[in-house]
């Protein structure tokens, strides 16, 4: 996924050093070639051959040591980083950074790299609160620096507030960002939507579906990826959202056609992966429905139809693509979706399928306009994004290779 691309690990004197050691550990079986390097104080924290042993590259810390592989170490190293990432992050490292000094490895190798630099600080909360080093951290921020705002929880001085490092899981997602894609989405408007929802029949039970909203999150997560302003309109999904997306969340068919019809005018393209109820309770009780002798019905009403309210408004340039899963005759129905809904695309999948459906890491679509179908094969849901993410902007196959 990341093969080819070059990370730079800046670890500083913090009790968060040791959780560098599984990001590494991920950049690494994502394929990244890693390169770590520890100020003097880190190495309290955690010795240099933890890194080297996961990396498989010399863990850097002095700036005048002679057993070096590359003949200016600190300038080699600037050139051939494709992301420069400096957690944890300690106050006094950031202040060297928002002034430009350089007096050991880790900051003369910074000071020399054009590439996109990230600071995850981690320190105590008075010192992160103090004025000076939030002035320091906007003025990293002045010159093109990145810094990921800390978590809030128990710090290891005993203080509880903002200061902590966040997860490695957090920092992959940050340099993923910048390094996965290329940045071909910018300045792009998209909204998806993704998830189910939910339609109350009183206040314990509603009707939903089996969407789990990864499909819906894939697109989202990719678009934004590379490089576009996303908003995601989501339902009760199972998965986690995607960092870096406009977030709005919703609950039943109701909420949601107000929150996309909201929000539709300017987006460039709309992606309508959610899986929205067609029906909904006609009348929903205000108290629990209690068991009684005999059968039960509820009565249904139509919900309001999204895909339609924004094939009828759509706006001039605005691309519009549905999704259509089935259970038989997939290509009849969802031609014919295609056409009632005026949309631009649909993405047509069929739950019967292998590898296919709801709760899957997979899919198997068939990407549909007025003037060809294409059939993919099984692939992953991210790989689907990005195909479906190419074919409504025009472009070739832009996600990279996996390895």
């Amino acid at each position: 996924m990341l093969k080819g691309k070059t990370v730079l690990l800046c670890v500083t004197g913090s009790i968060a050093a040791y959780k560098i050691a599984y990001l590494a550990s991920a950049l690494k079986k994502l394929r990244a070639d890693v390169h770590v390097i520890m100020t003097e104080n880190a190495t309290n924290f955690i010795n240099p051959i933890t890194f080297e042993t996961l990396t498989g590259n010399k863990c850097l810390v002095d700036t005048f040591d002679r057993n070096f592989e590359f003949s200016v170490e600190h300038v080699s190293l600037a050139k051939l980083a494709d992301v420069v990432l400096v957690a944890p992050a300690s106050a006094n490292v950031i202040a060297k950074l928002a002034h430009g000094l350089a007096d050991d490895m880790l900051t003369t190798t910074v000071l020399a790299c054009t590439c996109k630099k990230i600071i995850s600080p981690a320190m105590n909360t008075r010192m992160f609160e103090n004025p000076i080093t939030q002035d320091n951290l906007r003025i990293c921020e002045r010159y093109g620096m990145e810094v990921i705002s800390p978590a809030s929880g128990y710090l290891a001085c005993g203080d509880t507030g903002a200061g902590k490092m966040p997860e490695p899981e957090v920092l992959l997602q940050y340099i993923l960002k910048e390094i996965r894609y290329e940045k071909d989405l910018a300045g792009k408007k998209i909204l998806v939507t993704a998830g189910p929802t939910r339609e109350a029949i009183d206040p314990v039970r509603y009707i939903t579906n089996h969407s789990t909203g990864k499909m819906g999150y894939a697109i989202a997560k990719t678009a934004a990826y590379r490089g576009a302003q996303v908003t995601l309109v989501t339902g009760p999904a199972e998965e986690k959202p995607p960092m870096f997306v406009d977030l709005v969340p919703v609950e039943s068919a109701k909420e949601m056609f107000e929150a996309v019809t909201a929000r539709s005018a300017g987006q460039d393209a709309i992606i309508k992966a959610a899986a929205v109820a067609d029906y909904r309770p006609k009348f929903v009780n205000t108290e629990k429905t209690k068991k009684k002798d005999g059968d039960m019905a509820i009565q249904l009403e139509r919900t309001d139809d999204i895909l339609k309210w924004l094939g009828e408004h759509k706006k001039e340039g605005q691309f519009l693509c549905g999704f259509s899963m089935e259970t038989e005759h997939m290509l009849e129905n969802s031609r014919a979706k295609l056409e009632k809904k005026k949309l631009d695309m649909i993405v047509a999948n069929n739950l019967k399928v292998d590898g296919a459906g709801f709760g899957t890491d997979t899919n198997v679509v068939t990407l549909i306009t007025r003037e060809k179908e294409t059939e993919l094969p099984k692939m992953s849901k991210e790989d689907v994004a990005g195909r479906i993410l190419d074919a409504v902007f025009g472009m070739e196959r832009k996600e990279p290779e996996d390895f």
